[in-house]
């Protein structure tokens, strides 16, 4: 078998899987939250299918492989920072950031320390707190004393910029949960 070829060790390659839905993301009381916390229509979970075992330790090589596959390019979306709709990647990925991120909860009950931190109110909103500076970085709301997420691929930082690879090693598919900070849909 030649490089680059299929079931080569080093390559992954990958498929867009767009018949793959998340009815929990539309559900009445994630978009009423979505909106309330300005994120409705900036939040996006795309399927991707890998053809490779996925191996922790090889997660740098997986990320660039999935940004380089011509499968990714064309079908991963992003806001654009100018116009604020939604686009495709269209381009080649040259330098990434992969910080594995230690999970074993698998219940959502994990959210409920927001509330009983004093984070959330029960009404979904953050509660606020008098304003306080950490280095360069204002602080107004307890949720905000948190550290934020990975910021990718948006050209402008923020805190609340942020995309998660969620991989799935037996059903060998990778999804991604991205979402670019600003205003979001209000009705």
């Amino acid at each position: 078998m030649a490089d680059g070829e299929p079931g080569d060790l080093g390559v992954y390659y990958f498929r867009f899987l767009p018949q793959k839905t998340f009815p929990s993301l539309s559900a009445q009381e994630t978009t009423s939250r979505l909106r309330q916390w300005s994120m409705l229509g900036r939040i996006q979970v795309q399927a991707f299918g890998f053809d490779q075992n996925f191996q922790a330790h090889r997660k740098d090589d997986f990320i660039m492989a999935f940004f380089k596959d011509p499968n990714v390019i064309p079908n991963l979306k992003l806001l654009s920072d100018s116009s604020g709709q939604w686009i495709t990647l269209g381009t080649e990925v040259k330098k990434i950031e992969a910080i594995n991120v230690p999970c074993t909860q698998t219940s959502m009950s994990f959210f409920n320390r927001l509330y009983s931190e004093d984070i959330v109110r029960d009404s979904g909103h953050i509660v606020k707190c008098l304003d306080t500076f950490c280095d360069p970085f204002l602080i107004s709301d307890e949720l905000r004393k948190d550290s934020a997420g990975m910021c990718y691929p948006s050209s402008k930082s923020h805190e609340q910029t942020f995309s998660y690879f969620i991989v799935d090693p037996l059903r060998r598919h990778v999804h991604v949960l991205y979402h670019c900070y600003g205003v979001g849909e209000m009705s």
